[in-house]
């Protein structure tokens, strides 16, 4: 089974997390912020990875620390039910559009975290949900995933529909690259032998 459960707790955040890779896209995110949990409905359910998240965190202060320690926990949670990454695709790319919004993301599971983000927001904010934390969630989850992660907004007007269009587009990457490669399914997908 490629699964994992992540919990991390800090002095300003207490996070839980379960992911499996080979699930039909249900999810259960509850984190105290209500845009971020919608954001996380649409990866799990693009990404066809079944996804539970529980955060508790400093939200009087603000959503940062919520967000970005949950990038944390879902990136080490990824890793985790990939194992040492056999019979994977490891490469994944999306061009997703969302009315206005056109976002292209292209990924590999490399083990070697680097994150491109080319998305900016005509908005600060996407009701109280600052704009900026969309690309701090990337950053741990690529990050603590071992991820090289390429994120480039190409169109856009609207700043939920380009966030959720970056998530989407994510997911439906990280769909192919975590799927099992039937003509390679007993190796890791490097001429290194490993990732």
């Amino acid at each position: 089974m490629r699964s994992a459960r992540i919990t991390r707790t800090t002095a300003e955040t207490d996070i839980s997390v379960s992911v499996s890779l080979d699930g039909t896209g249900t999810y259960d995110n509850q984190t105290g912020v209500g845009f971020f949990d919608h954001m996380l409905d649409q990866l799990a359910r693009h990404a066809l990875i079944d996804l539970e998240v529980r955060c508790s965190g400093d939200l009087h202060i603000d959503d940062h620390h919520s967000v970005e320690d949950v990038g944390i926990a879902l990136g080490q949670a990824l890793a985790q039910a990939l194992g040492d990454k056999r019979g994977i695709r490891r490469y994944g790319a999306c061009l997703l559009p969302m009315d206005d919004a056109l976002v292209r993301a292209a990924l590999d599971l490399s083990g070697r975290p680097y994150l491109v983000w080319n998305v900016d927001f005509p908005t600060p904010a996407i009701g109280r949900f600052d704009t900026e934390l969309v690309r701090e969630f990337f950053q741990a989850f690529a990050t603590h995933g071992g991820i090289t992660l390429h994120v480039d907004r190409l169109h856009g007007i609207n700043s939920h529909h380009i966030a959720e269009a970056a998530f989407k587009a994510v997911a439906r990457a990280l769909r192919e690259a975590v799927e099992t490669d039937a003509r390679k399914a007993d190796a890791i997908p490097s001429t290194k032998g490993a990732l």
